[in-house]
């Protein structure tokens, strides 16, 4: 038998997972900076490119993509080398792979303080950063393929199972999302409007989460895993049935974020029941993880890269427990647009993908650099800091959402709301939005110790970037195995092909009625598109991220309709786009604010918040008044709208600056009659002009009076 010699690539594997701690430390510093200015607004230092609207953003893409993904890298570039028995297809493409992919993090960074957003949320990214993300993307799937094609090891491992659909997965994802018409370097539109922009953002979202944060740390659990602990994982089968059925099921879930929308109500009981499957299939990756520790327990109280690890699946097992909890339509009813969402989010993202990373750069640095971790004792330390930093994060924002739904749907015995006032629900969790705050100290102060770590430990040795291996050279051999899967896992294209099949099922299902059986977003006839000034004021609100803190969807319950006005149809958002229906409730939803306030309220309260709301967190946006409406696209912008099916006429287009500039002038007249003098030219009357078109496009029922009077100043 033959045998060659090769060399591992660990340099590519250090570079990447130096850029995990680097970005690490950035992005969670980001979120810590967010966190404290939903108590402390003026964190911001009176910026406009440091506002929790705009760096909420730079937080979770920091954490998702920079961190979270150079983490993937890092650990997909060390075992699939060493599992398939072969050097990276090519070092100049994992090169390429590695900068490419810290410079779409740094365009990133530089592009969303400055508020070029598309506001697709985990997707905020501008279409010259989304081609680039998509070319990159090929780069580490040609490097991956090749290096499948390539391997001495017949049989595939399951890690590189969950490598393929994640690759597969993720490029289906980002392509669908990203479909969007460009105006100019910076400005694009999306081609889906309104429900069904929300269905394929969801469809993205979700699954971002499910391919992007879980399968490839399920891979890297299958990997890392059994090496830490020296015992074989714990069931074959079990991990067949638990890749398959995850993959097939995971797809279907993204409408349960949906649910009690204008979102069609078959598509959100298909989200719902999917995600209700998803516990099995979840539960059985935990339950494979952690009974590969059968056995090796004892070395969980003296290892602590095994610690991080039980508490990492720990984690997942809770957040793929509540996931699907969360989507039954009682309990959602009251969790949604509250933090709870954000309490479970981050307990898989700090639990699940931020221990797993700690634990596999504890073990790998040291084995890379031939010497052994400078201090257990600090890796320890560095446990307890960060499993104390997720307790207090997640348990005050359990705490507060409890809170948020019992009084946002708290009615007194006469039958009118308690707190009608939504200003009331922000001050009172506010001692639980500071805790937070400690929580997300902690658990950067353990990740500032665990760099201190790691550092001292790379001095103390010398990286071995080509390490020796050899294995007998892979040679045809006559199939003699009946277990079909031992037979599909010597076929990495059909695997392939495979794994996109049954991701693609769910997808198609749900979208292609959603977008072509016209009943599903029933037309309103005196729904009509913005115009030129609304359409200027809207791109405005999408820049200054007032989405991250504003829903615009009224859900059909008596609690929303009291305080809000009439729910939302599906028929009201056929020219949204983007849609702007929201996740999470920190300010009230908007979607009936149109003429609810005189033009100087809206003036006023951009001005000063606590002029109109005493107390409220809300940072004030002064640059609105200063800053010149810019007309520059606004022909393109119109134009482009009508090429996506929004009935402006040619004077509309040809004439959108003047009309704009009409439209302007009515406002500023408004406003100096209520001694306000402000030029028609600054952006705020742009933003006054779509603040006061929404949701006045159909006619409700007036709220009674007392309501009315007692939701003034609920911003």
């Amino acid at each position: 038998m033959q045998v060659e010699q090769f060399n591992y690539d660990n340099k590519i594997v250090r570079d990447f997972g130096i850029a995990t701690v680097i970005w690490g430390i950035i992005g969670m510093t980001v979120g810590l900076i967010a966190a404290c200015q939903l108590v402390w607004p003026e964190v911001n230092f009176g910026l406009q490119f440091t506002t929790f609207g705009r760096i909420r953003p730079l937080h979770t893409n920091a954490v998702i993509f920079a961190f979270v993904g150079n983490a993937i890298f890092m650990g997909a570039y060390y075992s699939m080398q060493r599992v398939l028995k072969a050097r990276m297809f090519s070092d100049m493409l994992s090169k390429i792979h590695f900068w490419g992919w810290q410079l779409i993090i740094v365009a990133s960074a530089i592009t969303l303080p400055l508020g070029l957003t598309t506001s697709h949320e985990y997707a905020e990214m501008e279409w010259p950063i989304d081609l680039a993300i998509t070319i990159i993307w090929v780069v580490f799937g040609v490097n991956m393929f090749g290096t499948i094609i390539k391997r001495r090891e017949r049989h595939m491992y399951v890690a590189v199972w969950f490598y393929i659909a994640t690759f597969v997965t993720v490029a289906v994802l980002h392509i669908v999302n990203s479909v969007q018409l460009p105006i100019s370097m910076w400005k694009s539109y999306y081609v889906y409007a309104g429900v069904q922009d929300a269905l394929v953002q969801w469809w993205y979202g979700h699954n971002a989460v499910a391919f992007f944060l879980t399968t490839p740390f399920l891979g890297m659990m299958y990997y890392f895993l059994p090496k830490m602990a020296n015992r074989p994982v714990y069931s074959y089968k079990l991990s067949i049935l638990h890749f398959w059925s995850l993959i097939f099921i995971y797809i279907w879930a993204g409408p349960h974020h949906l649910l009690y929308t204008s979102l069609p109500s078959w598509v959100q009981s298909l989200g719902v029941v999917f995600s209700i499957m998803l516990i099995a299939p979840s539960w059985g990756g935990m339950i494979n993880g952690l009974l590969t520790l059968r056995g090796a327990w004892d070395k969980v109280r003296t290892e602590p890269t095994l610690k991080f690890m039980v508490v990492a699946l720990t984690c997942y097992g809770m957040a793929t427990f509540e996931g699907p909890m969360l989507s039954l339509k009682q309990v959602n009813a009251i969790a949604h647009f509250t933090d709870w969402i954000v309490a479970h989010v981050h307990v898989g993202a700090l639990g699940w993908n931020g221990f797993m990373t700690f634990a596999i750069l504890y073990w790998l640095i040291p084995r890379i650099y031939r010497t052994q971790l400078y201090s257990k004792k600090l890796a320890n330390t560095h446990f307890w800091i960060g499993t104390l930093g997720i307790l207090f994060y997640a348990i005050p924002m359990y705490w507060a959402a409890v809170v948020q739904g019992l009084m946002w749907k708290d009615f007194t015995p006469e039958g009118v709301l308690k707190y009608p006032n939504f200003l009331a629900t922000t001050l009172e969790i506010l001692p639980m939005h500071m805790m937070r705050a400690v929580g997300g100290l902690l658990y950067l102060s353990g990740v500032i110790l665990m760099t201190y770590n790691l550092v001292k430990t790379i001095k103390t040795g010398s990286l071995l970037a080509d390490e020796p291996a050899e294995a007998p050279a892979l040679e045809p051999v006559v199939v003699t195995e009946r277990a079909q899967h031992r037979r599909l896992e010597r076929k990495p294209l059909l695997f392939m092909v495979l794994s996109l099949i049954a991701i693609l099922i769910g997808g198609l299902v749900e979208m292609i009625p959603t977008f072509t059986v016209s009943s599903n977003i029933p037309k309103i006839e005196s729904v009509k598109p913005y115009t030129a000034l609304e359409l200027t004021g809207r791109d405005l609100y999408i820049r200054e991220g007032c989405v991250n803190c504003h829903s615009q969807t009224i859900r059909p319950f008596r609690s929303e309709t009291a305080r809000y006005g009439e729910y939302s149809k599906a028929g009201e958002f056929i020219y949204d786009m983007p849609f702007l229906w929201g996740s999470k409730r920190t300010g009230p939803d908007l979607h009936r604010i149109g003429g609810k306030y005189p033009h100087k309220w809206h003036y006023d309260h951009m001005l000063d918040p606590t002029i109109t709301s005493p107390g409220s967190i809300m940072p004030p946006y002064p640059w609105l008044i200063d800053q010149e409406i810019s007309y520059k696209y606004l022909t393109a912008k119109m134009k482009a709208m009508r090429n996506l099916g929004v009935p402006y006429s040619d004077d509309e287009v040809i004439n959108a600056v003047e009309h704009a500039q009409a439209q302007a002038a009515a406002i500023t007249k408004d406003l100096a009659a209520n001694q306000v003098q402000v030029e028609p030219t600054k952006e705020i009357v742009a933003m006054i002009a779509y603040l006061q078109r929404l949701g006045t496009d159909i006619k409700a029922a007036p709220a009674k009076k007392e309501e009315a009077a007692a939701s003034n100043g609920s911003n």
